[in-house]
């Protein structure tokens, strides 16, 4: 992709990404992801009715007046984006392939992030890491996290999710918002994901296009598996063909639910023939009545 081609996408998704959170995702994103709490800001005089257990007790001594620390609450957070390019990601039946909804829902949450001043990252990799943009804040690093996802070219075809996982946990000092955008058909990667959700507030976007979970009967059929270039003939005339189809891609998916849930990550689903809104809405206003309660 040319640079003029890469230039015209960015802008047509800043745009279509900018509207959509000043009019629907403005307060979702900033009610459901916190800062790292509170951190410690000055010293002042002591009043009656401050919390004594507010009392800084070395400026006191040496002052020899009562002083009280002020906290303030530390909003500023880390968001990275982990975006799987493996070749199945780049699989696509209908309105676009898997990896340019992840680019796009992506460019959406780096626009409602840096709306909160928060600092925007982003790993992309298949079978290694292929691209790594540290972390930052303002409007114009987040521009060039999403003209990097934009133009981005994967040279592997695999898929390595644990080596993803080890790679952010290296670069993340602190506890982030991680978001891991997938097909999930990776193997394997039980404990780099428990580590990594335990350490920070990681959500897994599962990626579903239609062709994964539906066979149609379009008679005599190659499945071919990118990631290892292998194919298999079935007959989707038949129907139990059809109906094996769609429950293993039923048990396929809830594995994946379950590998979250056991791991302590949330789960989004989204669909490459459906709209996002809706599932984003979803997720963020189930987050906030668990908050609640």
């Amino acid at each position: 992709m040319n640079l003029p081609d890469v230039l015209r996408q960015v802008r047509q998704l800043e745009i279509r990404s900018r509207r959509l959170v000043q009019d629907v995702l403005a307060g979702e994103y900033s009610s459901v992801f916190k800062g790292r709490g509170v951190e410690f800001a000055d010293v002042r005089p002591y009043l009656p009715g401050d919390d004594v257990r507010t009392i800084d007790w070395r400026v006191t001594a040496r002052s020899g007046a009562p002083y009280v620390r002020r906290y303030t609450e530390e909003r500023e957070l880390t968001v990275l984006f982990l975006i799987d390019h493996s070749a199945s990601d780049a699989f696509g039946t209908r309105r676009r392939t898997k990896a340019e909804l992840a680019t796009e829902v992506s460019a959406v949450l780096a626009l409602a992030a840096v709306r909160n001043n928060d600092r925007v990252g982003a790993i992309l990799f298949t079978d290694s890491v292929e691209q790594f943009v540290a972390p930052a804040k303002g409007k114009r690093h987040v521009l060039r996290v999403i003209r990097e996802m934009v133009s981005f070219e994967p040279r592997g075809t695999g898929t390595d999710l644990p080596s993803a996982f080890e790679f952010a946990m290296r670069v993340l000092k602190r506890r982030a918002v991680v978001f891991v955008f997938s097909d999930w058909m990776g193997a394997d990667y039980d404990r780099a994901l428990e580590i990594v959700a335990r350490r920070h507030d990681t959500i897994g976007v599962h990626l579903i296009d239609e062709r994964d979970v539906q066979l149609p009967d379009v008679g005599l059929v190659a499945l071919r598996d990118p990631e290892r270039d292998t194919s298999r003939w079935v007959d989707s005339a038949r129907r139990d063909v059809r109906v094996a189809y769609g429950r293993a891609a039923a048990a396929r998916d809830e594995a994946v639910a379950r590998r979250l849930r056991t791991a302590g990550a949330d789960l989004i689903r989204l669909r490459t023939a459906d709209g996002y809104v809706a599932p984003l809405l979803g997720f963020f206003r189930r987050r906030e009545r668990r908050m609640r309660h």
